[in-house]
């Protein structure tokens, strides 16, 4: 069990040897460290004999490089730490090397060193865990009673003995990487993740004074997958700022706006160098044909491989990828719902709604067979429309006897016609229609909490314009593509394109919805996806009502 929220790994086997050691080592130190592993490379490092080591610097070569990257790979399957390789002793060719005396102040100061340095003994060695501690104490910022451990991983036959061959196609992997002045790389940077780090960590490498990162925003986030569960822009720069600043505090960081694929990459006479990925390789391409246009130098391509996603599920990306993190995050908790006094403890009201044509009924007939009481607010709402209904007299008298057809019933699209863009008819009928519906929702859950039933759905899809947040514990939301919403609605009922397109644009968009949301689901793929969000959802509702 991890016992520590940030911690330091001191690797100091050789570099040859690291590669293949790097799972077991990481598989140990993520049992100690729940959080944040600062890793910092000293291969070589003795932490015995009489003189106290100090750090010295490592050329950044393509071994360096290449084994950096296979870390944040390896680290991956270990979804809890917030990985972080220290380059401050990394030096890259261009940079004058400054002594490596002073202390660096990390963002999350550790509380344990761990290091996969072994004693002859195989113990934990208080003279060496000292040298340990001191080693620590001298580079970086670590919280007060620091403490060291020895971590001597479960090695797998040859992993421990020496240093291993090199792989046939890495035998230039001595070479120094070639560095620049000043470096660009763009991205949406959302939900910072391994394969960001290492492109990243690319870059910093590469770079000798300036990195100028591009952060996609706005019309750029159109077309990604759950594109509402994307973290605002500050809060993409806030968490890229601090892993920059972590890694390698001596560069300069411009970090700024992409409203378009190019950004200042077009403009920026300074730049020397661009870092793409195997997806982006025609996009830097593309921007050296921009700068050639403009008159500029063009850049140098440095491209780097996508990192595999070993534990990808349906539906996910085979790379680390944040698509695939924010598809995880569906039927989850995003956020701990505010306890409201006014609300009775049971049942327990779960607020579902949605855009038309998101699918959320069909979540919500699934909570049904899971045991929730299920109340849709759109058959309550049919049906106090009916003869002798609860709001029948009062909307034939607002609205005039020509919505009523032969049989008595109401025609409601002739209704609709009438408060169809007429704001303040639309806003005269829901003054009628919301409160009443609100009433009859209150008497149901009365009928819930009489069967037993610990849960109950309110299916509505004006939950939030009509205020009945306020009657809900949580909200939970399902969201589609709007392109895809309309061809739902023009299949179901029958409707223009046109139709549709005007039908959401009255209501509250995905991305309003999820900003009040609990739980957000997504019924884009088929529908096992849907329900295994769905009973997700439902089983950590139920751990959730437990621990209450």
């Amino acid at each position: 069990m991890s016992v520590f929220r940030s911690g330091l790994l001191v690797l100091t086997s050789p570099l040859s040897a690291l590669s293949l050691r790097l799972v077991p080592i990481l598989a140990s130190a993520a049992r100690l460290v729940q959080d944040t592993l600062y890793v910092h490379l000293q291969p070589g490092l003795s932490l015995t004999g009489s003189t106290q080591p100090r750090s010295t610097y490592v050329p950044a070569t393509s071994e360096v490089y290449t084994l950096i990257s296979k870390l944040y790979a390896d680290a991956d399957i270990h979804r809890h730490l917030d990985v972080r390789v220290l380059l401050t002793n990394i030096l890259n060719q261009g940079a004058a090397p400054p002594a490596l005396g002073s202390v660096q102040n990390l963002s999350q100061p550790p509380e344990v060193v761990l290091t996969d340095f072994e004693t002859g003994d195989g113990g934990q060695s208080n003279p060496v865990k000292q040298r340990l501690e001191r080693y620590a104490t001298s580079c970086y910022s670590c919280r007060p009673n620091l403490i060291s451990v020895l971590l001597y991983p479960e090695y797998e036959l040859g992993q421990s003995d020496g240093e291993l061959p090199l792989n046939p196609e890495t035998n230039k992997t001595e070479e120094p990487l070639q560095s620049y002045s000043d470096v660009v790389v763009g991205g949406t940077f959302d939900r910072l993740h391994n394969g960001h780090r290492i492109l990243l960590s690319a870059s910093c490498m590469l770079a000798e004074n300036r990195l100028l990162v591009g952060v996609s925003d706005k019309d750029l986030l159109e077309s990604k997958v759950l594109k509402e569960l994307i973290l605002p822009f500050e809060q993409r720069v806030a968490q890229l700022t601090e892993f920059l600043v972590d890694i390698k505090p001596s560069l300069r960081y411009d970090i700024v706006p992409l409203f378009d694929p190019f950004g200042p990459s077009i403009t920026d006479a300074d730049l020397k160098c661009i870092v793409v990925s195997e997806e982006t390789l025609k996009g830097g391409m593309a921007v050296n044909r921009r700068r050639m246009e403009n008159g500029l130098a063009e850049l140098a391509l440095h491209k780097i491989s996508l990192a595999a996603d070993s534990l990808h599920a349906r539906n996910e990306e085979e790379k680390i990828s944040s698509s695939s993190l924010r598809h995880r995050l569906l039927g989850t908790l995003l956020r701990p719902p505010q306890k409201d006094l006014s609300l009775p403890s049971y049942p327990y009201i779960i607020g579902l709604t949605g855009i038309s044509g998101s699918g959320k009924s069909s979540i919500g007939q699934h909570l049904a067979r899971l045991g929730a009481f299920y109340l849709d607010m759109d058959v309550l709402g049919h049906n106090i429309y009916l003869p002798g209904g609860l709001v029948y007299d009062q909307v034939v008298e607002a609205f005039g006897s020509d919505i009523v057809n032969e049989d008595g019933t109401i025609n409601r699209q002739v209704l609709g016609a009438k408060v169809f863009g007429d704001q303040e008819q639309l806003k005269r009928l829901t003054g009628i229609m919301w409160p009443a519906m609100a009433q009859l929702a209150r008497e149901k859950m009365e009928e819930a909490a009489a069967q037993g039933k610990a849960v109950c759905v309110l299916d509505a899809a004006v939950l939030l314009e009509a205020g009945w947040g306020d009657m809900v514990h949580e909200i939970w939301t399902a969201v589609i593509p709007e392109g895809e919403a309309i061809k739902r609605i023009v299949a179901r009922d029958g409707v223009s394109e046109e139709a549709a397109r005007k039908r959401l644009q009255s209501q509250m968009s995905n991305s309003q919805r999820v900003k009040q949301s609990h739980v957000v689901f997504c019924t884009l793929w088929e529908p096992v996806v849907t329900y295994e969000q769905t009973e997700k959802a439902w089983a950590l509702l139920q751990k959730r009502l437990k621990e209450d």
